[in-house]
């Protein structure tokens, strides 16, 4: 990507002579200077690096004991905390690792260096395993931490308009309580990698400069990512042949569930039952025939898609490279500087907030440019402002102990009309339409601690999946089936309609038979008069239940978070209550302790 007056703080003598420096340097010069403008960003108290607050930085304490707390949903977090974890170490630190919900609050007064990876889940809210850890430091209990020096690296999704929100809680809640920032916190967007990697270098220059008596050399480009690459990654996905595309719905049902088979032989890329794959998808060619119908642009005009300088053909890099199909807030702003009506602009005034909003939700790139265009840019303008096509994250639907060599997936093609067009998922529509047996995709597999069957194979388990929710525990019960577990297995599963919606029918229908499953409670929602879902089926069964959890089960959630997942999370609390002849708040607190030892763990988007 080149710098443009237009999108960069500079002029255009600045930016002719930045774009003549930047592609000459190599990637150690290029962390190098990014640490070095940081830090005098720093010391001047004038700046600060991507989002994050200036503020007088730490002089970090003689000691070479770092601690490392992470939030973490998916998995993203917990791994570039462990990754960070590994590169302090290479570098003579020692380092405490600890998820927030396994650490100990009572201890953070005695840390000096802390370092915080997290992400910010669904609206706003803290991941599942930092919920406790946040509530902490918001409470009356935190203590002064003026002996605290730290940094937070935050993830997070700008299509959300609670943008890591966060990291930057931690970050404003420390500062309250009297802790000094050790570096900036950094906020990254979905694609993290380089923001994280700068961010690492970074606090790690930080943190020797503190040591007593020492210089503050830099840290080698390897070492750092020596610490935070493998062989395949998000960063250097494994391309993966396509061995089935099945879909799981019956004829006549509402919904197309398609079922997905991935060679990953050569890779060497393995996983967990709980893990989840990641898939890079491209853009519907229609929709982007229609942009560029919409743009009047020339689709084989060469423009420059990255930071490197490579260049493709202006289709092809819609079509590969360029997300386009999300309004996102930072988006619409620069896109409503950039048009000919300047109507865009008074969306984004402060009174009108609300239309704002309402506008976004559901639009893309060709709903704003045909309300709002034609913009005064050329196309390497525009696409300059699109952010790189992010990864999806879809639980794995298999195990590798019962599928050598291959990954399965559950996903739900999402077709919906809005704004007098239809619209399509971008991954579910590709893997639906468009990927055929013996074709290839870019995935990588994301580690996810969070969820993960118990380490006791006698431990009973209760499975809450409806829709494709059903995904990570088709992989718990192939798991449990190689190893022969010997704890019973209770699964809760709702969709639509018993005849076309019933997702792996047969396979559920053996594992009852041959004693995987103990038993298994379905609802199907469109087959009664009075619609009925998996809460409902919980509530019939409540004291069995209940007993279950009295015998220490192990409770799981996974689908959709912004309904069903809040419904269930309720029903077991009413449940608890009921049953255990509690208080809200007894109940309540019996489930967060449920949560603090890996007893309730969600899944959840």
């Amino acid at each position: 990507m080149q710098l443009q007056v237009n999108n960069s703080p500079f002029n255009q003598e600045q930016v002719d002579l930045l774009n003549q420096l930047l592609p000459k340097l190599d990637g150690t010069q290029k962390i190098w200077l990014s640490g070095y403008l940081a830090s005098a960003s720093i010391q001047a108290a004038s700046g600060t690096l991507g989002a994050a607050q200036t503020a007088p930085s730490a002089v970090p304490a003689a000691t070479k004991e770092v601690t490392v707390l992470y939030g973490s949903q998916s998995g993203n977090a917990a791994g570039l905390a462990k990754k960070t974890a590994k590169a302090l170490e290479s570098n003579g630190f020692q380092v405490n690792l600890s998820s927030m919900s396994d650490f100990k609050t009572n201890q953070l007064k005695k840390v000096q260096q802390l370092l915080i990876v997290v992400s910010t889940h669904g609206e706003g809210e803290p991941p599942d395993n930092a919920i406790a850890f946040h509530e902490f430091l918001y409470s009356k209990r935190a203590p002064q931490l003026n002996g605290l020096s730290f940094s937070v690296l935050s993830i997070g999704d700008s299509s959300y308009e609670l943008f890591c929100k966060t990291g930057k809680d931690f970050d404003s809640r420390l500062e309250e309580l009297g802790a000094a920032r050790l570096y900036p916190r950094v906020d990254c967007d979905v694609d993290f990698e380089e923001p994280a990697a700068e961010w690492l270098q970074s606090v790690i220059n930080r943190l020797k400069e503190g040591q007593a008596g020492a210089a503050a050399p830099t840290v080698s480009e390897g070492t750092a990512v020596a610490a935070v690459e493998s062989s395949y990654s998000r960063k250097n996905p494994f391309q993966a042949e396509v061995l089935a595309n099945l879909n799981l719905n019956g004829r006549g049902s509402n919904k197309e569930t398609r079922h997905l088979e991935l060679s990953l032989d050569g890779s060497g890329l393995t996983y967990q039952p709980g893990d989840s794959l990641g898939m890079f998808p491209q853009n519907d060619p229609a929709l982007v025939d229609l942009l560029l119908e919409q743009t009047k642009w020339n689709p084989d005009e060469q423009v420059t898609i990255n930071k490197e300088g490579d260049r493709l053909p202006l289709r092809q890099a819609l079509i590969e490279y360029f997300e386009f199909t999300v309004l996102s807030k930072p988006l619409f702003e620069k896109l409503a500087a950039l048009a000919a009506n300047k109507e865009a602009l008074e969306l984004l005034e402060a009174g009108n907030r609300e239309q704002f909003k309402a506008y976004i939700h559901g639009r893309d790139l060709v709903d704003f440019i045909r309300d709002y265009g034609p913009l005064e840019a050329s196309a390497q303008d525009v696409v300059s402002l699109l952010r790189k096509m992010p990864a999806r994250l879809y639980s794995i639907a298999s195990s590798q102990a019962a599928n050598p060599e291959e990954v399965h997936l559950t996903i739900g093609a999402v077709r919906y009309d809005a704004h007098g067009r239809q619209r399509k998922g971008v991954c579910s529509i590709f893997c639906a339409e468009r990927l055929q047996p013996g074709d290839t995709v870019s995935v990588f597999i994301q580690p996810n601690s969070n969820f993960k069957l118990p380490e006791d194979p006698s431990t009973p388990v209760i499975l809450v999946g409806p829709g494709t929710g059903i995904a990570p525990f088709r992989a718990f019960m192939q798991e449990r089936e190689e190893i022969g577990a010997s704890g019973p297995a209770w699964l809760f599963f709702g969709d639509q309609h018993f005849v076309t919606d019933f997702l792996y029918q047969t396979e559920w229908q053996r594992w009852i038979k041959d004693g995987v499953l103990t038993r298994m409670d379905v609802a199907f929602s469109r087959d009664t008069e009075e619609k009925v879902y998996v809460q409902h089926r919980m509530l019939q069964q409540s004291k069995e239940l209940f007993a279950w959890l009295e015998q220490g089960a192990a409770f799981y959630i996974c689908g959709d978070g912004k309904v069903m997942a809040k419904d269930v999370h309720q029903t077991l609390v009413d449940i608890i209550e009921k049953e255990g002849g509690m208080s809200r708040e007894k109940a309540e607190e019996y489930l967060a302790e449920m949560q603090k030892n890996k007893r309730y763990q969600r899944d959840v988007y």
